[in-house]
């Protein structure tokens, strides 16, 4: 099996190589990391401790998962060496910020090569994955070496649940092979049972995304962005954040027409990746609208209250949240399932996005119940919910308030996440230094 996989994988590297070489040329994303994402030469951790190795996919990822590993840190008096991989680049440069004192590295790809020399680097007494990156070689090893594997904040969406209904048999054993999956939700839980995880190790965590997001609009990092964009709080904002193409024409079009009634709005636009920070500024010159990038500040003149602010940067878009007296989350008229407006409800800005949010079902229905947010069904409601909420101040407010005690009202699954990983600790793990075999 691992070797058919193997020739699976080395066709579709094949068949993706002139895209992936594109984005090398344009972009010069995947030139990171290559001997440990194809080979698996992973760092050795020798500092007399057990191992446990977190995994993050991307930045989303990485910033939920600062808070289990804290947590779990503390709740096991940081008597373990941690380490954390990731597979984009723009996770790795936030995982090296954010896990200062952790050993920091590259997923391998899933060839039987790179993963059985990753896992004898590293020899983890525990692997806990972030959501549901499951790949079969990397489970094999893990599996033949009795290494448990737990899955947190786990979550499976209907339209994944459909597809991988059609292929049940060939999935049920990876499933199967899972020591612990935590889940987001009892929607979630049922799906994944009926996938193959089995039900004693099945649990019902709740979403880490509520845990730990500001709500004090007033913090150092929100103050400190406020002053870098010369922005006063006295202005309204309004702000597109995490958006995908074509959000920020929509965002520019929607700032344009409001400006009409309302001269002092201000538009923020945060795109989601970093490979269009350029592309979204060309369509703003294009647009005949000052531009001001966050890039080019504190070095360049402060925006004047004409300009657009393109946030072009890794790692800031929760601070700006705190900016925001109306937000826009991306990813919701495109085709990424949605993005998240977690961290903006939280703030208390009122928050909208659009109808395709699959990604976020269940938090989307949170706020929906609490009459939390503001659902979009299609893109041309997206200037008169904006020019609606800007002559409804106290609709604007009320929305707001009601999120970020929504938010409030779910915080709690870090810690339970961290209880669960505690507990299937394997004994000898727990007991003291990890007997590593070669």
């Amino acid at each position: 099996m691992r070797w058919l996989l193997n020739t699976i994988y080395l066709l579709l590297l094949t068949a993706l190589s002139p895209f992936i070489a594109g984005r090398v040329l344009r972009h010069g994303r995947y030139r990171k990391g290559i001997a440990e994402k194809l080979l698996g030469r992973l760092p050795t951790v020798n500092d007399g401790r057990a191992v446990v190795w977190f995994h993050a996919v991307s930045v989303g990822e990485v910033i939920q998962l600062q808070k289990v590993v804290d947590e779990f840190r503390r709740q096991t008096s940081d008597q373990f060496s941690i380490v954390v991989s990731t597979s984009t680049d723009t996770g790795f440069e936030l995982a090296i910020k954010r896990f200062p004192d952790c050993h920091v590295t590259w997923f391998p790809l899933d060839f039987s090569w790179a993963v059985a020399n990753a896992v004898r680097a590293v020899r983890p007494g525990l692997v806990v994955l972030m959501e549901l990156e499951l790949w079969p070689n990397f489970l094999d090893e893990c599996q033949r070496r009795q290494i448990p594997v737990a899955v947190i904040n786990a979550r499976m969406s209907e339209r994944s649940h459909r597809g991988y209904s059609c292929i049940r048999k060939l999935m049920a054993p990876l499933f199967g092979k899972l020591a612990l999956v935590a889940a987001q939700s009892q929607a979630n839980a049922d799906r994944l049972r009926s996938l193959g995880v089995a039900p004693d190790h099945l649990h019902v965590s709740g979403s880490i995304k509520f845990d730990g997001v500001a709500t004090d609009r007033n913090n150092p990092a929100t103050d400190r962005m406020r002053e870098l964009l010369g922005l006063s709080p006295s202005e309204t904002i309004f702000m597109a954040g995490s958006t995908q193409e074509p959000e920020e024409q929509l965002a520019i079009q929607s700032w344009l027409e409001c400006r009409k009634q309302f001269p002092s709005l201000r538009l923020v636009l945060i795109p989601r990746h970093r490979e269009r920070f350029d592309e979204v500024a060309q369509l703003v010159r294009r647009a005949g609208i000052e531009l001001t990038r966050r890039s080019q500040l504190p070095s360049s003149i402060q925006p004047t209250s004409d300009a657009v602010i393109l946030v072009d940067s890794i790692g800031e878009l929760s601070a700006c949240w705190g900016l925001a007296d109306i937000a826009f989350v991306g990813g919701s008229f495109g085709n990424r399932g949605g993005q998240n407006m977690i961290e903006p409800a939280a703030f208390g800005a009122a928050v909208m996005f659009g109808p395709n949010t699959w990604n976020f079902r269940d938090v989307v229905r949170t706020f929906k119940d609490a009459n939390a947010c503001l659902q979009l069904n299609s893109a041309e409601e997206l200037t008169p919910t904006l020019l609606r909420l800007l002559i409804g101040r106290a609709e604007r407010k009320l929305l707001g308030i009601t999120a970020q005690a929504a938010v409030k009202s779910q915080v709690g699954a870090t810690a339970k996440t961290a209880s669960l990983l505690v507990e299937i600790l394997p004994k000898s793990v727990r007991s003291g230094p990890q007997q590593r075999a070669a």
